[in-house]
């Protein structure tokens, strides 16, 4: 089984040591590094190159969206996981901007974030419900993107309506019919096209352009 090696942010001591406890009870989980402060998370995630990184977003020195953008410019594949005490709105939507792959507040239950850890290890999404609603509010705002300069093919507008759908690449693969391989190129080639950081945006993305719909199963 491979281990997800995990980097954690946050400027409390006593969630670093919880979040530490948790990590070392689970199997195929490692704690790689622990950070105080947004500087320090931006040199350690380029030192350590960790799978995954818990990042709080209220830090001293850097906040913890800085840290998300300089992260992701450095290392594009690290999968981020907020993990904080704010669902605002003013929170929310930079940190997913920025390249955040998941959002959980801290009063989710330990087997939640260990659920979450796993998922955006595996390039998913994992949104707090409260935060998700606030994302299907933001779908109904003008989109800022600039317009992608080589349209999508049929076979990816197909692969991003699944991935609206919460579809892992494995479920994309077996409905489409095609290899596992194939739909990482698909969704490589999306993002790619529509100037997006992950499958979160792009979610956001087909549900506001009309591409995919909250009631479909």
């Amino acid at each position: 089984m491979e281990t997800i090696r995990i980097l954690v942010a946050d400027d409390h001591a006593i969630v670093r040591e919880g979040l530490r406890t948790l990590i070392a009870s689970e199997p195929g989980m490692e704690l790689v590094g622990e950070a105080a402060d947004g500087i320090e998370a931006v040199s350690l995630a380029e030192s350590l190159q960790p799978d995954v990184i818990l990042m709080d977003l209220v830090m001293p020195h850097k906040d913890g969206i800085e840290a998300i953008s300089e992260i992701k410019s450095q290392n594009p594949e690290v999968c981020i996981l907020v993990l904080t005490s704010f669902s605002e709105e003013d929170k929310v939507f930079p940190a997913i901007r920025a390249g955040a792959l998941g959002y959980l507040l801290k009063d989710s239950s330990p087997q939640d974030l260990l659920q979450a850890i796993s998922a955006v290890y595996r390039g998913e999404s994992s949104l707090h419900p409260s935060v998700a609603l606030k994302l299907v509010r933001e779908i109904s705002r003008p989109s800022e993107l600039p317009p992608a300069e080589d349209p999508l093919t049929e076979r990816e507008v197909d692969v991003l309506e699944l991935v609206a759908q919460g579809l892992s690449n494995q479920e994309i693969a077996d409905r489409l019919i095609i290899s596992e391989w194939t739909v990482r190129t698909h969704v490589r080639n999306i993002l790619g096209k529509l100037h997006l950081a992950n499958r979160t945006q792009a979610t956001l993305y087909a549900l506001r352009e009309g591409l995919a719909e909250l009631d479909q199963s």
